[in-house]
């Protein structure tokens, strides 16, 4: 019997999922066939007519994640009274695939349903890696929906996000793992080697860093909205990437956290909560 390579195996750092009260799960049908799950934290458990009677804070997450890994941001946020809508993307977490082509165009137009869905007119938009870069299409195309932008991490291009030449060799291991694979496979150690069916989920996702996103600097003109852009200091998106989506918007902060790498929500949750609190206050002042 042929033995059948084991594909690269990405370890995830380990992070605080939320422990504010979950008040309420959602499910958003797209079009498609998919189902968007959205997850509402708040201070106290409240009906349907009591939430979001402020604005609340919608969070989207990184490639291959899901909303937890805001766990600690959530917390704090609900600590200090924001109810927060926290978003798995499509095709993550406990959101579904659909039949849609997998683009941050795509995403981007779920979380946008997504708060249609809710009845909420508007939302402070915390966008991290791949949240980041819909963060930026939300502020761009769904203007009304986004009362301030912090965006963590997010890349215009995929030469922005630094070296992708990796990428390709990758995704053809993913691919044929999934389809020679099998299931219950596991390291050395005992850690567990996606499943065929998990390794084609991971190569599109990643396949989707390769070839997107692809958006001109000079479209984000067009956001009115306070934002701030936010990187670590030894970020994988490159230094000259994070600036020049800075100053493509009119009025954006520009912050790079000090020692910080890319995983700001998880390596210095403060940071992010501090700033994402100063850009919520700015929109008060905001013409």
């Amino acid at each position: 019997m042929e033995t059948v390579s084991l594909p690269p195996v990405y370890r995830p750092q380990p992070y605080q999922k939320p422990t504010a009260l979950l008040v309420k799960r959602h499910n958003t049908s797209m079009p498609d066939g998919a189902s968007i799950a959205s997850f509402i934290y708040s201070g106290s458990e409240k009906g349907d007519k009591d939430l979001f009677s402020h604005t609340p804070i919608l969070m989207l997450h990184g490639n291959g994640e899901e909303h937890g890994i805001f766990g600690r941001v959530i917390d704090a946020m609900v600590d200090r009274g924001y109810d927060v809508i926290a978003m798995d993307s499509r095709d993550q977490g406990e959101s579904t695939r659909g039949s849609a082509a997998f683009t941050y165009e795509r995403m981007t137009a779920d979380a946008a349903a997504v708060l249609d869905d809710l009845g909420v007119a508007g939302a402070h938009v915390l966008g991290f890696s791949d949240g980041g870069i819909e963060g930026l299409l939300l502020a761009r195309d769904y203007a009304d929906k986004v009362a301030s932008l912090t965006a963590i991490g997010a890349n215009l291009i995929p030469e922005g996000a630094g070296d992708i030449s990796w990428i390709p060799e990758y995704v053809a291991a993913q691919r044929y793992w999934a389809q020679y694979g099998y299931e219950g496979a596991t390291l050395e150690d005992g850690y567990p080697v996606p499943s065929p069916h998990e390794a084609a989920k991971i190569a599109e996702h990643i396949e989707l860093m390769y070839t997107e996103p692809q958006i001109p600097a000079e479209s984000l003109s067009s956001i009115k909205c306070p934002t701030t852009i936010m990187a670590g200091e030894y970020d994988d998106i490159l230094a000259s990437e994070t600036l020049r989506i800075a100053q493509a918007i009119p009025h954006a902060h520009l912050l790079f956290v000090p020692g910080m790498p890319h995983n700001l929500p998880k390596a210095n949750a403060e940071s992010v909560v501090r700033v994402l609190l100063s850009t919520i206050k700015r929109k008060k002042n905001f013409a």
